[in-house]
């Protein structure tokens, strides 16, 4: 006799789903904080925002360590043919290449879409300090697809990792980039 499996779907609103997250967040109260764009951050996310003008699909990251950069990345999903390809994965391969994984620790990233799931966790998993970026996750949405959890949302999760979270640095700029793009995915 095989199992019987039950499965029960319940439709969630999407405000319950969010103020549960928050409810999350502020619990764990160690996974990230929200902070204001400074100077620094306008040039770096400029330099980001430039990766994503030069790449398959515009997506571009930028990590900075003591004011320096120390890697580039764009997406580079369709022309190396790897759905891992992302700008933010590009710069971490780059700079594990180039520095070693010391020099992620505490660094900065700036990415002019605010990151995937798979993103996100690699730049968790690299104990970076803070991320940087452009356009948010719901502002992408309206132009590709988009697995809809924040940055701040897995960050939440992620107690061993605390990091920085600073969100709509030139959102404006990032998103004219989309403007001329079909909906699809990266």
């Amino acid at each position: 006799m095989g199992r019987e499996m039950l499965c029960t779907c319940r439709r969630v609103h999407r405000r319950s789903f969010i103020a549960g997250l928050a409810g999350v967040a502020a619990a764990s109260g160690r996974a990230f904080t929200q902070t204001a764009a400074s100077e620094d951050d306008l040039r770096f996310m400029r330099m980001a925002i430039e990766e994503a003008r030069r790449a398959d699909f515009p997506f571009g990251a930028v990590i900075v360590r003591d004011g320096k950069v120390i890697a580039r990345g764009r997406n580079l999903g369709r022309t190396n043919r790897d759905p891992t390809a992302h700008g933010e994965m590009v710069a971490i391969r780059r700079c594990l290449a180039d520095h070693g994984p010391a020099s992620l620790r505490g660094s900065t990233l700036y990415t002019s879409g605010e990151s995937c799931a798979m993103c996100m966790g690699a730049i968790l998993w690299c104990h970076m300090g803070r991320l940087v970026f452009a356009a948010s996750v719901q502002q992408l949405a309206t132009k590709i697809d988009q697995i809809m959890l924040s940055d701040a949302d897995i960050a939440a999760k992620a107690s061993f990792a605390p990091i920085t979270i600073t969100g709509g640095v030139l959102a404006d700029e990032a998103m004219a980039l989309f403007n001329n793009l079909p909906n699809s995915t990266r």
